[in-house]
């Protein structure tokens, strides 16, 4: 039998959702999934009941930022001097914005 699958309040999740993507959704989803640190389990079910996504810094948080800023880098100077940003571009740039934007109104100790 397998172990109960425990949420943060320790309450035991046993109903399941289910939906389909577009190849380019399911991208998206598993890049803010990785840029947030969270499950995908819990970033689904934090958006879906419209709760706050609290990024929590840690190496593979920095790791997936770094990797996704390369990217739009590679993309931004592929597109330079064009109108010809794709709308999954924008959303990955805006997201990426908001996490840099939080990180820079905490406190450094």
């Amino acid at each position: 039998m397998s172990a109960k699958n425990l949420d943060k309040h320790n309450r035991v999740r046993s109903r399941q959702v289910a939906f389909r993507l577009s190849p380019e959704e399911a991208d998206l989803l598993d890049t803010y999934v990785k840029l947030s640190g969270l499950t995908k389990q819990d970033y689904i079910t934090s958006r879906l009941l419209t709760k706050d996504i609290v990024v929590q810094g840690n190496p593979r948080v920095y790791k997936a930022l770094r990797i996704q800023l390369e990217d739009v880098l590679m993309q931004l100077q592929r597109i330079a001097g064009s109108s010809d940003i794709g709308p999954e571009l924008m959303d990955t740039i805006r997201f990426i914005s908001n996490i840099m934007n939080g990180m820079k109104e905490e406190p450094y100790v």
